[in-house]
């Protein structure tokens, strides 16, 4: 069973010698992660920042380009991009998505 929770992108920076990775340091209010998505062509870290966003949480980690990735960015996938998706109202950081 997938858990998502939404997380607020507390600090995002591109990953070294990685076109398209960017790392996320993802607040969920009771724990943070690091998150790496490979959205870097698309978003970059000012437009990430400070943003609440789902992320699935109960993912095994795995590596990208030597770094750790805790979790992963939930996001539509459109022809022109990934689009991301914002709550409509302002939640807490760590709230379940349903």
């Amino acid at each position: 069973k997938v858990e998502i929770k939404i997380g607020k992108v507390i600090a995002c920076s591109k990953v070294e010698n990685a076109d398209r990775l960017l790392k996320l340091q993802v607040d969920f209010g009771d724990f943070q992660r690091q998150i790496i998505s490979a959205i870097a062509e698309f978003y970059s870290p000012e437009d990430l920042e400070g943003k609440k966003l789902p992320f699935i949480v109960n993912l095994e980690p795995r590596n990208f380009r030597g770094e750790e990735s805790q979790g992963m960015l939930v996001a539509m996938d459109t022809e022109e991009k990934p689009v991301l998706l914002i709550p409509a109202e302002d939640v807490k950081e760590g709230t379940l998505v349903v």
